[in-house]
């Protein structure tokens, strides 16, 4: 176990790709904090799953787009736990709308969790990292946030502001042992996809050269490996996740 006696907090672990990569760190020994919004049952699953499994977790409930909620969960991490090693910022959300269609309101929801969200976790986090002079942080950007998409001009500038983030905390925090990656997942099988037609699946598959769609545990995986000491040389990357989608 790789991880093991190390704490994460993984937010919007509650489903998804954030569900995946609560359960692949527990795998390797971590602690969890199951972070959730809304979901409170999906994220309590995701706790008794791992439980079952043997190894530890707690789900708490924090909007990571407002700064109190944050501190909040940080500081109830810390009473429990006594320490923070890896922090996966995952939440995230979409109000896909052709921009003439996009509202203020949907542009600020969706920048304020997928952005300023990883933002308010990393600040609140950073002066516990640089003290105890280690950590990881890990962003969970999109390919979307590379090519862009039509519909979806939000969601994108908020993982491309993800590369800014993790390029800039690379070099502001590398000196401290702190580690700062990203994963760039294309297009996953999670509750996003799912309401996707046959016919839309079929043509998004044509456009990836293995011909298939990727699954959770093959972003968790990634990330697993990232917040290992397998990966303590590897600092202030942007890793695709898509097929090759997009190379």
């Amino acid at each position: 176990m790789k991880l093991q006696d190390c704490v994460a907090i993984v937010t919007g672990a509650g489903r998804g790709i954030g569900r995946a990569i609560a359960l692949a760190l527990a795998a390797e020994g971590a602690k969890i904090v199951v972070n959730y919004s809304r979901s409170a049952d999906a994220a309590n699953e995701v706790v008794q799953q791992i439980v079952a499994d043997g190894g530890e977790a707690i789900a708490i409930q924090a909007d990571v787009a407002s700064a109190d909620q944050v501190t909040a969960l940080v500081k109830s991490t810390l009473e429990r736990f006594g320490k923070v090693d890896i922090l996966v910022n995952n939440a995230g959300i979409t109000r896909d709308k052709l921009l003439l269609r996009m509202t203020e309101e949907d542009w600020d929801a969706v920048l304020d969790t997928n952005l300023k969200g990883a933002f308010l976790c990393v600040k609140t986090l950073a002066p516990h990292f640089l003290k105890q002079r280690s950590g990881v942080i890990i962003n969970v950007g999109s390919v979307i946030g590379k090519v862009g998409a039509a519909g979806q001009v939000n969601y994108s500038a908020s993982k491309s502001g993800l590369v800014g983030l993790t390029k800039s905390l690379a070099k502001e925090m590398g000196s401290r042992n702190v580690r700062v990656n990203a994963v760039a997942p294309g297009f996953i099988e999670t509750e996003m996809t799912a309401v996707l037609k046959p016919e839309q699946i079929e043509s998004v598959t044509k456009m990836v050269p293995l011909n298939r769609l990727g699954t959770a545990d093959n972003v968790a995986k990634v990330v697993a490996f990232l917040c290992s000491p397998d990966a303590s040389y590897i600092h202030g990357e942007v890793i695709s996740i898509d097929g090759g989608l997009f190379m």
